[in-house]
């Protein structure tokens, strides 16, 4: 992977949709910084959801589109909440290298209530649940998943439980959504930073990363003071702004150069990010042709053809019922 050192002179034009990983090795950390523009504007604007939901999804986007980079094989990496709240699902997939999609599901009343009361905030429109992070490689051996427990935070704080309770990496993570009019079209971004302290020392690490709930009931906690390096880099990172994140004339190499430049912070290769679905006409096709005769007589629809519609890409196919039962014909 090549990479480079950040000077003064790095450029101020954005990249859209892509994953910018990057070093900081006097502090020990490592990192991605991820910016979308048209691919999550397509996920979104397929469904026309309301503001305060698309901008919970364009933030489970980019947290998902910066774990899942960091595959290292071709395989899927899977967001997926399930809760009580207005908003009780959300998934979006993330296909190695480079492809994703997302959709959620939302109880539009609820939504408009909690709007009303003033409860708009992504917390508050998750609720209490689940959250489950897949990685699957295709094979059932492969597959592993990594659970955390939603009771009313956000998905940065789901993130650093994640890391916490499954990796047990010192992970720090900023998330945003902005909404924009261009041409009188609404248009939509999102933004993400991850940054992790990765020392050779472990016992550096472990030490970076003790809390007092992770102390067994009864024992005695011993006090440690946070890792010099891990606490600058978590200062630093914690002064990004939200508008930072999804502003289009700030790159994210100017946006680390900003943060990390008196350290010295190194950029690798980018990755492209892409709105692609896996959904097709002969997937669909298949998947009918599963079902019994009786069961697609039951699916047609008024006229005459059974019709499916994708939940990420809203695409809807029609299917002729007679291309499955060819001697009613």
């Amino acid at each position: 992977m090549s990479e480079q050192n950040l000077t003064r002179f790095v450029s101020d034009e954005g990249l859209d949709d892509a994953v910018l990983p990057f070093a900081v090795e006097a502090l020990d950390v490592r990192g991605r910084v991820v910016r979308l523009g048209d691919s999550i504007d397509r996920a979104l604007s397929r469904h026309n959801y309301p503001a305060p939901v698309a901008r919970l999804v364009g933030e489970a986007a980019a947290l998902t589109v910066l774990l899942g980079s960091s595959l290292k094989f071709s395989g899927r990496f899977q967001f997926q909440s399930r809760t009580d709240g207005a908003v009780d699902m959300i998934v979006v997939d993330f296909d190695a290298p480079d492809r994703m999609r997302a959709f959620a599901r939302f109880d539009a009343d609820r939504l408009a209530a909690d709007v009303a009361a003033g409860r708009a905030a992504p917390k508050d429109l998750i609720g209490t649940g689940t959250l489950a992070f897949t990685i699957d490689q295709g094979t059932d051996a492969s597959r592993y998943q990594g659970v955390v427990a939603l009771d009313g935070q956000g998905l940065e704080e789901a993130a650093h439980q994640y890391f916490q309770q499954s990796e047990q990496i010192p992970t720090l993570v900023r998330l945003a959504t902005a909404e924009s009019f261009v041409a009188g079209r609404q248009s939509w971004r999102a933004g993400g930073i991850l940054v992790q302290f990765l020392p050779s020392s472990t016992d550096r690490q472990r030490q970076a990363d003790l809390h007092p709930g992770d102390a067994p009931s009864g024992s005695e906690i011993l006090q440690h003071d946070d890792d010099d390096a891990w606490s600058e880099a978590k200062a630093l990172t914690a002064t990004v702004e939200d508008h930072e994140l999804v502003d289009p004339m700030l790159s994210s190499e100017r946006l680390l150069y900003r943060l990390f430049h008196e350290r010295g912070v190194k950029v690798f290769e980018t990755q492209g990010v892409h709105h692609t679905c896996r959904c097709s006409t002969d997937k669909i096709a298949a998947m009918l042709g599963r079902f019994t005769r009786d069961e697609r007589r039951d699916m047609v629809g008024e006229n005459g053809r059974i019709g499916v519609t994708c939940e990420f890409c809203s695409e809807l196919r029609e299917f002729d019922p007679l291309d499955f039962d060819p001697a009613e014909s």
